[in-house]
């Protein structure tokens, strides 16, 4: 891995619908651990959860059901979410499974450059994370991140990505020296919260019209122009 001691950019990105689609692989994973948890089947029906972090998702789901996320239902919901992921992500599903366009080639030029670091910033559990990125060899991209059982409010999680970036190792980099690539307004908003630059990218389900009315000035269709990608840095 290159040394990114001198890193003048951490580059912290999203996992669902940015760098993959996992065929739906998380929601049925969570509807499985609602339902054996708590006796709910569909937990999740008409539950928001693009760009949010699954830490709030459980929140809603169980308000929904005139229940509270206290302390243990909280680890037995994430564990078992964690359990069930790990085969609902070898499964086919509904909908579609890949890597996003040109997410391989783009990762390969931004790890070996010293002027960049390469981080996450995802709603996902850092177990869940870690499964959907394994699964399709992403993960070993990545020496850092903030995840959705670090804090259920998204907007908190680029400092936490900042803080693990320098316990990692990464040059004293602030706010402003971040770029925060997600498909959702959600990551769009965590990033203007603190000063960090957002940028969209249309492979979920939000339009580059919508990303740029939610505040992102730079958007993307996807990531497949390397090059244009790497000037921002």
């Amino acid at each position: 891995m290159t040394d990114t001691n001198g890193a003048r950019r951490l580059v912290l990105f999203d996992i669902d619908g940015t760098l993959v689609l996992t065929g739906g692989a998380g929601v049925r994973a969570m509807n499985r651990a609602c339902e054996e948890i708590i006796g709910r089947a569909d937990a999740l029906k008409g539950i928001p959860v693009a760009g949010r972090t699954d830490w709030i998702i459980l929140h809603d789901a169980l308000s929904a059901g005139g229940m509270k996320l206290d302390e243990g239902l909280f680890t037995a919901l994430r564990d078992r979410y964690v359990t069930h992921l790990r085969d609902e992500i070898q499964q086919r599903g509904t909908g579609t499974k890949t890597v996003m366009p040109g997410i391989r080639e783009l990762l390969d030029a931004l790890e070996a450059r010293p002027d960049a670091a390469l981080g996450l910033l995802t709603g996902n559990f850092v177990e869940g994370a870690r499964i959907k990125l394994e699964h399709f060899d992403l993960w070993r991209y990545f020496r850092c991140g903030a995840f959705g059982d670090d804090a259920s409010d998204r907007n908190a999680l680029v400092p936490i990505a900042l803080t693990r970036a320098r316990e990692c190792g990464v040059a004293n980099l602030t706010a402003a020296h971040a770029l925060v690539v997600g498909d959702t307004p959600h990551d769009i908003a965590c990033a203007r919260a603190v000063g960090a630059t957002p940028v969209g990218v249309a492979t979920g389900s939000y339009s580059v019209d919508q990303l740029r009315a939610s505040g992102a000035d730079i958007v993307f269709t996807d990531l497949s122009d390397t090059k244009a990608f790497l000037e921002l840095i």
